[in-house]
């Protein structure tokens, strides 16, 4: 099923965050994802440690995504980089469809290809 989630990027506090938003919504971690899982990225082993990719089911629906930006590869947290908004389709055509309309005027940062953890 089609959904829009919540995508939440932190420098390296997204476990602690994450950890928060449980308590105050209760529900469990659908995904927890290590950066160390990633094959062939020159990460510290601190940095392995830090969360890729974490999803937590909320209210109506809702999922709340998050990350760790790691400094170590050059991220940092600005305004305007610290959420994003995850388009969960139900087909690939249906997500190169949202993807050219969406891209239509700005600039497009990111390819639509396959993540690591499953969907485009």
């Amino acid at each position: 099923m089609a959904r829009v989630s919540t995508y939440l990027n932190f420098m390296g506090n997204t476990e602690e965050a994450f950890e928060f938003y449980r308590s105050v919504f209760g529900g469990e971690f659908t995904a927890l994802d290590r950066m160390g899982a990633i094959p062939g990225m020159p990460l510290t082993e601190e940095d392995q440690t830090k969360v890729m990719h974490v999803a937590l089911p909320i209210l109506g629906g809702h999922t709340l995504m998050g990350t760790d930006m790691l400094e170590s590869l050059g991220h940092r947290l600005e305004v305007g980089n610290n959420v994003s908004i995850a388009i969960e389709t139900d087909s690939l055509e249906q997500a190169r469809q949202l993807h050219a309309h969406l891209s239509i005027g700005g600039t497009d940062i990111r390819e639509l290809s396959p993540a690591p953890w499953g969907g485009h």
